[in-house]
């Protein structure tokens, strides 16, 4: 089990077109083979930071997606929001 987190900081005038994005999104992400689970976190400090957190079955099931023509068209879409570079992690779920 792969799990992705992805932290994006967006522009504070960015934030609620970012979340009807996102709201979209999220319901297209999760159909993607291999996704089994897929949450929006807002940081309890800062109200412009985000951080995506998925579980995949698999990396290969997570570089699929990455690599899909729906992926890079949404990328396209909120990376101008962002206010910073996003960041992100590859974890192995330990059991």
């Amino acid at each position: 089990m792969i799990i992705r987190i992805v932290k994006l900081t967006i522009q504070n005038d960015c934030i609620a077109i970012f979340k009807e994005k996102y709201a979209v999104a999220q319901k297209q992400i999760k159909q993607f083979e291999g996704c089994k689970e897929l949450s929006l976190l807002a940081d309890a400090n800062n109200h412009n930071i985000f951080f995506t957190y998925s579980k995949w079955y698999s990396e290969q099931h997570l570089n699929n997606y990455r690599n899909s023509s729906f992926f890079v068209s949404l990328w396209s879409t909120v990376k101008p929001m962002f206010a910073a570079k996003a960041e992100a992690w590859s974890l192995l779920e330990m059991e």
